[in-house]
């Protein structure tokens, strides 16, 4: 599909001096615009999935717009539908909201009201596609559950690690604080894999009980201990052909740490009660939010078993050291929020961007995903906490004053599908500012439009 700038728009009049208006209107307004001169040859273009609002006349021969309304709806009940009515259709028009239109707009009516019409509509159809999109994505596991959002050099960074090393078997050690997406990362390196379509097992190992752990990661034959009645697969043969994920593996208890050693050197597994040894093809992914080599010299971890790990290492950068990503972030965050809890989402003032990008998070991505929660909610004035007092070591406040800049442009680029025109409009800014401001933040609107 071409560059559709502000939308698309389906204009639908039978009179050609009103159709050729409508649609110079609107492209005036960065609109893509296909203008048909009725309902037959406007139902061609529309799908369930089509990214547009309809604007159509009320009156027209074979098939008025009440029923191609009807038609539409029928298709999808929540493309918006924009009518435009002569005076004495407005009873008419205002009976046709009360079934589903978004909207209608009396002869004569002046441009801009039909281009703000029309922007409203199509940001509403943006809106209920992105969710249908997560929605679907996050009931079968898909791209929403293991996507890495951000555009930072430590992201691409990160991102490039993961596409080099996704498609081999070679286990991965990966680090991070609290709340930066371990596992994320992990089932991003399982998806991108030849493993994708085999199992993906985690395992939390600083919240298994020290009791169960030996049976519940290397599983147990019938008898082998008291209440033993049955044999169970444990977590590493269950992984075999896919992933074993091994969050806080800095918990593993030692004696348990020599066990694993030898699955991964040998990959095979000898489950509690027997004396048998069981293959398994499987990769390892372990993640840590400490120094494990610091850890092995105070004798908490296993020296050969960090080295045995430290093999292909992925780190992820805390949220403060990426904090232009934040805005992207955060509204990634809220159509998730808006999604779950059936909610419209909500618009992020300027305001409310500078304190989301002025905080450090120490929670990262855990804790603004929940910020974001509460922001749907309607909760965020209640919850949130003020940004902290600067401190000696912080950013200055020139430095302070760009990033919150480059984070309202990259934000308001990304609510606007990388359409100039509309981010303009919404930030106010003179064109030649905001082309002199892309440049010196190194952005681009390319990597805005999907």
């Amino acid at each position: 599909m071409p560059d559709a700038g502000s939308g698309c728009v389906l204009f639908v009049d039978d009179e050609r001096a009103v159709r050729l208006a409508g649609q110079q209107a609107l492209e005036l307004a960065d609109f893509s615009v296909t203008a048909c001169d009725g309902a037959e040859r406007a139902l061609r273009h529309i799908g369930r999935d089509w990214p547009g609002c309809l604007v159509t006349d009320l009156r027209m021969p074979q098939m008025d717009g009440l029923t191609l309304m009807a038609r539409v709806q029928a298709i999808d009940p929540e493309l918006p539908v924009i009518l435009i009515t002569g005076h004495g259709d407005v009873p008419m028009a205002v009976e046709a909201m009360r079934k589903g239109a978004y909207d209608f707009l009396e002869k004569p009516f002046p441009s801009d009201r039909l281009t703000e019409t029309a922007r409203r509509a199509v940001e509403k159809r943006r809106l209920v596609l992105e969710n249908r999109r997560l929605r679907a994505a996050l009931s079968g596991g898909g791209e929403a559950t293991h996507s890495i959002v951000g555009r930072t050099p430590g992201v691409e960074r990160l991102r490039a690690t993961i596409a080099a090393v996704a498609d081999t078997d070679a286990d991965v050690l990966v680090l991070g604080e609290t709340g930066t997406g371990k596992e994320m990362v992990a089932r991003s390196l399982h998806a991108a894999s030849v493993r994708r379509k085999r199992p993906f097992v985690a395992l939390n190992c600083g919240a298994m009980p020290e009791a169960i752990f030996e049976s519940e990661l290397f599983g147990h034959e019938a008898g082998a201990f008291t209440g033993a009645s049955k044999r169970r697969i444990g977590r590493i043969e269950h992984s075999s052909g896919g992933t074993l994920f091994l969050d806080e593996i800095e918990s593993m208890p030692l004696s348990l740490q020599v066990k694993l050693l030898r699955v991964i050197q040998e990959r095979v597994v000898e489950p509690l009660g027997s004396n048998e040894l069981i293959p398994v093809d499987l990769r390892v992914v372990a993640a840590t939010k400490v120094d494990l080599k610091q850890a092995a010299a105070a004798g908490k971890f296993r020296e050969d078993l960090y080295y045995r790990l430290n093999v292909v290492v992925v780190a992820i950068p805390p949220l403060r050291e990426r904090r232009d990503d934040i805005p992207v972030l955060f509204q990634h965050f809220v159509l998730q929020a808006a999604n779950r809890y059936n909610r419209e989402p909500r618009a992020l003032s300027p305001a409310q961007t500078q304190r989301l990008v002025s905080q450090d998070w120490p929670g990262n991505v855990r804790e603004l995903r929940n910020a974001a929660d509460r922001f749907v909610l309607g909760l965020d004035e209640a919850t949130a906490e003020p940004a902290p007092p600067a401190r000696s070591s912080a950013l200055s406040l020139a430095e302070q004053v760009d990033l919150f800049e480059k984070g309202l442009i990259q934000s308001e680029l990304a609510r606007q599908k990388g359409s100039v025109k509309a981010a303009i409009e919404a930030l106010t800014i003179p064109r030649k500012t905001f082309y002199d401001k892309l440049k010196k933040y190194g952005l681009s609107r390319d990597d805005f439009i999907d």
